[in-house]
């Protein structure tokens, strides 16, 4: 038997729930009289605290990408990096050097990566900001507020090529783009060279680009990473075990000796304007054109202000996004929500600090920032009128506020959005934190929309994390159902990875400013993966692994099911497959599915199997390739998808991308929008699409 709580004691439950973990955290917290430094070295899993020490210049060494000025000489040099890749905690196969200088205003890091083969130097990227896995790299952590939790990152090619992002209670990404959140950019400058014993290279970043302020005595949390390119191997000065890698900032080292320097407070201006000239003929008149000619005008401004030290406060008017990149064109086969990320600079900026995790296949959040000023079902621009955010840390406290303010443009009315964010750090990436959203709009049938909740993450040693959440949200005409729940934990080892989450998701939960897959949900996960490296000639990691996806709704009728084994293979030269040995879906649907055009899929419940065999070639090559294909039933007929990608990289400054995709649909029986049963050739179709892409590079 089954009893079913209130929906006021179900999320009053869960807050007890999160309360009585975060308060017994809290308690083993104040049980120790340490400092959150000591706290942080005991931690660590006997591994020292490593310690740098940077020396004092009073003129600035010559930033050449070449340390043969004597005066870097003073400083000196950081060595013994290790491997994280492929042999945890072996020595790196190449050395590396940094060394530190500093003056009142500025930190300059010389870098030297040596190799014993530099013709094997990997080193085509030019474009600032785009992702430099696949060539040698070397990267600069810098925990300024020595908070353990946060950290600016500075990334250099061979070829001085720049990459700069901010991690945010070390959230680790994993999407193939590099460490950090690249939406954040700071003013620093870079050379490099290749030489006949590796590269080497110079850096110089200001200490307002950290917001750093006037300080006597300072120490930073710091750390080094180095990237070998076409041995796919991994070094860090500190931190090299698998599992934490460069974003878990507790496991930095530390850096001394910086003093008596000045103020660093940052202040930056980005004005735009844009003119343009319009003509439309006499034809017009009856298009709602105004025929003739007539000058098209606007202008803008972007404002970044240093607060104080790691806090920093956004301001934006009538804010110009024609520089954000375009989506990535994705076809839909499933009949929920497609997830798009954002590429907005003002939203992206500091976006971790607003990061409110649901959990889902698509990844749930509370807040979602394309909301605001993208019409959601179009997908064009809403002009803002202007914004202002400020983000940051005191303290152990993490905080976001943001106002930004829509002008009504078609049918989408004015609207103003209020987020707060706050949260508690606790140790080595573990926080308390609550979060408020606020939407007011000039639709009188939509004036209001308010979403709260409450959340913890909770790091335990170097291996499990658990986590939890309550949230709920306010809309006209709902009086009930408006509540998500969760929890869920990762236990993670160099072999054995282990995730498990439970949601229950009421059918009026509605987060206007946030993304939601599906509503109506009791949503079960677990997966498993099994990772062993044997000593197997070019293999580096074996990977299998298996999940179920268990979701009725909340009367307990399936409504979506998928269980799944995969085995991977990881070769030594970064060539990789990836195969669905078996993929089985039920799902139900309870309105017809909108597959393609006017096609429709009819209401009924469906299974179907399907499998899929990928493979990618070695990522140091000029030409990359990968190959997808997945095959098998598909609701009421089957589906055959196939997708090319190449990468030709003729040299650093020119690059072609190509990507093809097609999906052969032979359904059973589909029905047009008004439920009328399309003859049998309307469910025999295909659809192909595709893109190519130029890139050329004339300066970095």
């Amino acid at each position: 038997m089954s009893v079913s709580l209130p929906e006021r004691s179900q999320i009053s439950a869960c807050v007890f729930v999160l309360g009585l973990l975060c308060h017994s955290s809290l308690l083993l917290n104040a049980q120790s009289q340490a400092s959150p430094q000591t706290k942080e070295r005991q931690i660590r899993v006997q591994e020292p605290l490593r310690t740098a020490s940077a020396s004092r210049i009073d003129l600035a060494p010559k930033l050449d990408g070449t340390l043969d000025d004597p005066i870097w000489q003073q400083a000196s040099a950081i060595d013994n990096f290790l491997q994280r890749e492929p042999f945890e905690g072996q020595p790196s196969t190449e050395k590396t050097e940094v060394r530190i200088l500093y003056s009142k205003h500025e930190v300059y890091f010389g870098i030297t990566c040596f190799d014993s083969d530099p013709k094997r130097i990997v080193a085509t990227e030019l474009r600032r900001d785009v992702s430099q896995e696949l060539d040698d790299y070397f990267e600069i952590i810098i925990d300024s507020a020595h908070d353990r939790r946060n950290a600016y990152v500075f990334q250099i090619n061979p070829l001085g090529t720049q990459r700069d992002a901010l991690i945010t209670e070390e959230q680790r990404t994993d999407s193939g783009t590099g460490d950090g959140d690249p939406g954040w950019d700071g003013v620093w400058t870079s050379e490099a060279r290749i030489t006949k014993q590796g590269w080497t290279a110079t850096v110089a970043i200001p200490f307002s680009t950290l917001n750093f302020m006037q300080s006597r005595d300072v120490i930073w949390g710091i750390n080094f990473k180095r990237f070998i390119r076409r041995k796919n191997e991994e070094d860090l000065w500190s931190g090299w075990r698998r599992v934490y890698g460069a974003a878990r900032i507790s496991q930095a080292g530390e850096l001394h000796g910086i003093s008596e320097i000045g103020s660093g407070r940052l202040f930056i201006v980005k004005p735009y304007g844009l003119v343009g000239f319009s003509h439309f003929p006499s034809s017009a008149a009856g298009t709602g054109l105004t025929p003739g000619a007539s000058a098209l005008y606007t202008g803008g401004v972007d404002v970044k202000l240093g607060l104080r030290s790691n806090l920093v406060a956004n301001l934006t008017a009538n804010t110009d996004f024609a520089d954000a990149d375009v989506d990535t064109q994705q076809f839909n086969l499933t009949p929920y929500k497609l997830f798009f990320p954002e590429k907005r600079q003002f939203f992206l900026e500091n976006a971790g600090v607003f990061n409110f995790p649901l959990g889902g296949d698509s990844g749930d959040l509370l807040f979602f920032s394309r909301q605001i000023g993208i019409d959601p079902i179009t997908g064009e621009e809403v002009p803002i009128n202007g914004g202002a955010k400020v983000t940051g840390s005191i303290g152990n406290f993490e905080l976001g506020v943001m106002d930004v303010d829509t002008r009504s443009s078609g049918p989408n009315p004015y609207a103003n959005y209020a987020v707060a964010r706050l949260k508690r750090s606790l140790w080595g990436g573990s926080y308390i934190g609550v979060m408020g959203i606020d939407k007011r709009s000039g639709n009188p049938f939509d004036s209001f929309n308010q979403t709260s909740g409450a959340d913890t993450r909770l790091v335990f040693y170097k291996n499990l994390v658990v986590n939890g959440y309550a949230t709920q949200t306010r809309t006209p005409g709902f009086s009930s159902g408006q509540t998500n729940v969760g929890a869920g934990f990762n236990y993670q080892t160099n072999w054995l990875e282990v995730f498990a989450q439970h949601r229950k998701v009421g059918p009026n939960f509605n987060p206007e400013v946030g993304f939601l897959e599906r509503t109506d949900c009791i949503c079960n996960y677990l997966d498993v993966t099994f990772k062993p490296r044997p000593k197997l000639r070019g293999v580096r990691e074996l990977n299998f692994e298996g999940f179920i996806f268990h979701a009725p709704d909340t009367h307990h009728v399936l409504q979506t099911q998928e269980w799944q084994n995969t085995f991977r293979i990881e070769f030594n030269n970064g060539s990789y497959s990836d195969d669905d040995i078996v993929d089985v879906f039920t799902q139900r649907l309870i309105t017809p599915f909108n597959i393609y055009k006017n096609i429709f899929i009819p209401v009924g419940e469906y299974h179907w199997t399907r499998h899929q065999l990928t493979y990618g070639s070695p990522q140091d090559r000029r030409l990359m390739v990968s190959f997808f294909e997945r095959f098998g039933t598909y609701y009421n007929g089957h589906l055959n998808e196939a997708r090319v990608r190449a990468t030709y990289r003729a040299n650093e400054r020119l690059s072609f991308n190509f990507a093809e995709q097609w999906n052969r649909f032979r359904l059973g029986m589909v029905t047009g929008p008004a439920g009328a049963v399309l003859p049998g050739t309307a469910a025999d179709f295909s659809v192909v699409f595709g893109s190519f892409q130029t890139n050329y590079s004339f300066s970095r």
